[in-house]
């Protein structure tokens, strides 16, 4: 493949599988890239891990608030409301925001949910394990941070499939199966603005230990969220800490399936799930790229970007670098030191990673002990048509069932 041929704007280019030729050719030949766009001024790529590092820690001139965090452009009034997510402000704001949920996604906070988290895991693989044949995105991977972030908002079972159904449109705005017209992702977010606010509406007549009730009583500044801001803070909270964590579990299931030997050492030494974890957050990350936007002059590896351009950080390449990880195109569940960024690093470090890793140990753990010993694709793995979320829509498995 040379240079010319990389196109990481088109979404069909991921359809198939994450494109990791375009970015070894961008990591060796151009880790610093100015890419053309079709209806747009151009973006930067940055692929080397050094690089994707060094301008998440840098918010003051790396900018999330100037532009959004995804490559197109948008008008003034979609920017203003995107610019109420907290994933799309930068500091001080971003901080005050951050710490208002900050304490229930602490370590500790997160180990009081594990007995219910393994609870759920349990329940999750009891109702596939007889079948011996499953949709491992509808029935498995999808069930787990679905229940886990309704239940910490207080979000009743009855409503989750409605807000499962909102999120896969949300994310999935390249997508014709999830979006088949722009309207779609408008009409997606208004409904969930809608239920947001019936969900204050009860956490304020009966508040309880959940995170509604939390950010109804926070204050920024000395003012209470307004209702935008807290319907924002439920649509950012909904769909981060469910499709991302949804995404890793079937992303890590199909790398076991595709590396045996690895799925087979897991099984017989079931210890390595942690760094198996990781593995798999490494090599398969939930998001392929986040973008930023310039707010002054500044040179990286002697490419002058100008100010206001838009720079992308692409996870899959810098997880891959050939220089911070050995043989970094092999699945190791036991690769130890681990450093990757899937979770991001700096200012917008994920808020649910102590969360989400607990979610992927405890499903893994019953996975592994369960299901994984012989489990196949039983089907195509269809994958979600986009260059955001490296998401797959279905995902055919057959495995020996258990005795019931």
């Amino acid at each position: 493949m040379k240079l010319s041929d990389v196109n990481l704007h088109n979404p069909d280019n991921f359809v198939r599988e994450v494109p990791h030729e375009m970015f070894r050719v961008l990591r060796r030949e151009a880790p610093v890239y100015f890419h053309p766009e079709p209806d747009g001024p151009g973006f930067w790529v940055l692929t080397k891990y050094e690089d994707v590092k060094w301008a998440s820690r840098n918010p003051q001139i790396f900018s999330s608030w100037l532009g959004g965090t995804n490559i197109q452009d948008r008008d003034g009034e979609q920017l203003d409301r995107m610019r109420v997510l907290m994933l799309n402000m930068d500091p001080p704001k971003h901080r005050q925001f951050r710490n208002i949920v900050n304490k229930a996604f602490t370590p500790r906070m997160v180990k009081q949910l594990e007995p219910r988290v393994r609870e759920m895991a349990k329940r999750i693989v009891d109702r596939v394990a007889a079948k011996g044949e499953c949709d491992f995105v509808s029935e498995v991977a999808a069930h787990l941070p679905m229940e886990v972030i309704c239940e910490m908002m207080g979000v009743p079972n009855e409503d989750r499939p409605h807000i499962y159904e909102l999120t896969n449109k949300l994310i999935g705005f390249d997508d014709p199966e999830y979006q088949p017209s722009p309207q779609d992702a408008e009409m997606a977010s208004v409904q969930m603005f809608v239920y947001a606010s019936k969900l204050a509406e009860k956490a304020r007549k009966h508040p309880g230990e959940d995170l509604a009730t939390a950010l109804l009583t926070a204050e920024v500044d000395g003012e209470h969220l307004s209702e935008l801001e807290f319907n924002s803070f439920f649509l950012l909270l909904a769909v981060a800490g469910n499709e991302t964590t949804r995404t890793v579990t079937t992303n890590g299931m199909l790398a076991l399936i595709q590396h045996p030997d690895q799925r087979r050492r897991l099984v017989e030494d079931p210890t390595l799930v942690e760094t198996a974890v990781e593995e798999i957050l490494r090599f398969d990350p939930a998001v392929h790229y986040f973008r930023r936007t310039a707010t002054q002059d500044v040179e990286i590896r002697g490419q002058k970007i100008r100010q206001g351009d838009k720079i992308t950080m692409w996870y899959p390449g810098a997880n891959r670098d050939e220089e911070v990880f050995d043989q970094p195109d092999a699945f190791d569940v036991a690769r130890d030191p681990n450093e990757h960024l899937a979770f991001g690093v700096g200012e917008h470090f994920c808020l649910g990673s102590n969360l989400a890793r607990m979610e992927l140990n405890l499903i893994f753990e019953e996975l592994v002990g369960r299901i994984a010993q012989d489990i196949e694709l039983a089907g195509p793995v269809r994958r979600l048509r986009s260059n955001f979320v490296n998401g797959v829509k279905e995902m055919r498995v057959r495995f020996e069932a258990e005795a019931r």
